[in-house]
C-alpha cells in the first residue's frame, strides 16, 4: 500500500493551501464579525481562483474542470477546508456534480456556465417536515400535460440567494414498496425569476457565518417537461449516482480544519509559559494533543481510504459513512480541546478556533446526520444475518 502523495498531488496541495492562505484568510474576520460575504469580494476572489485553477476543479475536465481523481479531490477540498466556510466554498465554486446528469441542452444551460463561473446552483431536497426522511416530503410536483406544477417548501437551502437556479427535488407520485407505499421523486431545474418560485431569507446560524441558507416557495409553479432532470419519478436514482461522494467532501473539509485547529495548539503550547515551564511538558496538556493527533489520523485515514475506494470502483456506502462520521465526530474533538489548551483565549475571536468550534457542530447534521451513518453503517452489519 502506498501513501505517498505523487508530484502532481504535492503541487495541487502546495497551490491550494497558498491560495487559502493569501486569498480567503485576510477575509475571515470581515465575514465572521458582519455574517455577509460581500457580493464584489466573491466576484474578486473568484477571479483568482479561476486565474489558478482552482475555479470548478471537481469537475471532468471534458467538460472544463480539472478532471482530478477522487483523492487527489479530496486532497484539495481538505486544504480549502481551512478557511471560513462561505468564503472557499462561494468564491471558489465546485458546481454539483449533479450536473452531469443532464442532457446536452441542460449542460449548456446550467452546467458549462457554473464552471466558467456565470452561474451558481443551488441543491433543494430538505423541508421543514422532511430532512433525514427525503420520502417524506410533501412538496409536490404534478405533471399536467406537457408541463410540470410544483407546489410546496423547501428549507435549509444553502446559498439559494446567490444561486441563479436550484435543482428541486418533488414528490411526483406513490408506488408500492414491500413496506407499503412510498413517494416517487423527481429532480427538477427552476431557473429564479420563474412565475410562483420565491425565495425568502432562511435562518440565522450559529455555524458557518456569511454562508446564507434561503427557504424556497412553490405556488402553482410551472415548468416546461425540458426541466426535468434525469428521468420521471427517479430522483432518488440520479441523486445517489451523483451525490455519493459528497459525504467524502465533508469529511475531508473537516480534516483541513481538524489540522489548522491542532496547529495553534501545539504552537500555543509549546510557547505559553505557567508554572515555569511550557504547558505542553504538562501531561494535561501534552496527553490531548496526543489524543487529538492521532484522532485526526484515524479520521484522515478513512477519508481518503473511502476515496481511493471510490476511484477503484469499490466504494461502499458504509465506507463512506465511517468516514464522515469519523470525521465529522473527530473535528468537534479536535475543537473542543484545542480551546481548553488555549483557556479563555481560545473562546475570543482573535483565533479560528470559537469559529472552527461552532462550525463543527452543522458537520454532524448535514449530508445525513451522524444518527443516519450509524444507521447505514449497522445495517450493513447485520444484513448477512437477515437483520
Amino acid at each position: 500500500m502506498d501513501f505517498g502523495l505523487s508530484e502532481e498531488q504535492k503541487l495541487i496541495v502546495e497551490t491550494t493551501r497558498a491560495f487559502v492562505e493569501n486569498e480567503l484568510y485576510p477575509h475571515e474576520r470581515e465575514v465572521e464579525r458582519t455574517g455577509v460575504l460581500r457580493r464584489e469580494l466573491i466576484e474578486e476572489i473568484k477571479t483568482k481562483a479561476i486565474e489558478a485553477g482552482l475555479y470548478a476543479a471537481n469537475m471532468p475536465a471534458e467538460v472544463g474542470g480539472a478532471g482530478l481523481d477522487t483523492v487527489t479531490w479530496l486532497l484539495y477540498e481538505k486544504e480549502l477546508g481551512r478557511a471560513n466556510y462561505a468564503l472557499h466554498w462561494t468564491c471558489v465554486a465546485r458546481p454539483s456534480n449533479i450536473l452531469l446528469a443532464g442532457t446536452p441542452e441542460q449542460r449548456e444551460k446550467y452546467l458549462y456556465p457554473c464552471i466558467r463561473g456565470e452561474k451558481w446552483d443551488c441543491l433543494a431536497m430538505t423541508e421543514p417536515g422532511a430532512g433525514s426522511d427525503l420520502r417524506g416530503m410533501k412538496a409536490t410536483a404534478v405533471q399536467d400535460g406537457d408541463d410540470w406544477v410544483l407546489n410546496g417548501t423547501k428549507h435549509f437551502i444553502s446559498h439559494a440567494d446567490l444561486a441563479d437556479f436550484a435543482i428541486v427535488f418533488m414528490a411526483s407520485g406513490e408506488e408500492e414498496s414491500p413496506r407499503g407505499k412510498r413517494k416517487k421523486i423527481t429532480a427538477f431545474f427552476v431557473d429564479k425569476g420563474t412565475k410562483g418560485f420565491t425565495v425568502r431569507d432562511g435562518y440565522r446560524n450559529v455555524s458557518h457565518r456569511g454562508y446564507t441558507n434561503a427557504i424556497l416557495e412553490f405556488d402553482d409553479c410551472r415548468l416546461p417537461g425540458a426541466q426535468v432532470l434525469g428521468e420521471v419519478h427517479k430522483g432518488f436514482d440520479v441523486a445517489n449516482s451523483w451525490l455519493g461522494a459528497t459525504r467524502l467532501q465533508v469529511g475531508a473539509t473537516c480534516l483541513g480544519r481538524a489540522e489548522r485547529a491542532l496547529g495553534h495548539a501545539v504552537e500555543y503550547a509549546a510557547q505559553r509559559q505557567q508554572f515555569g515551564q511550557q504547558i505542553g511538558k504538562f501531561q494535561g496538556v501534552s496527553f490531548k494533543l496526543a489524543d487529538m493527533a492521532t484522532e485526526l489520523k484515524a479520521a484522515d485515514l478513512m477519508v481518503f481510504e473511502a476515496g481511493w475506494k471510490y476511484d477503484q470502483g469499490t466504494v461502499t456506502d458504509q465506507d463512506m459513512a465511517m468516514a464522515k462520521l469519523k470525521a465529522t465526530e473527530m473535528l468537534a474533538f479536535v475543537a473542543d480541546e484545542a480551546i481548553q489548551i488555549h483557556g479563555g483565549m481560545g473562546l475570543m475571536d482573535d483565533l479560528p478556533l470559537e469559529r472552527i468550534w461552532r462550525d463543527a457542530r452543522v458537520e454532524r447534521i448535514w449530508e445525513g446526520t451522524s444518527e443516519i451513518q450509524r444507521h447505514i453503517i449497522s445495517r450493513a452489519l447485520l444484513r448477512p444475518f437477515g437483520g
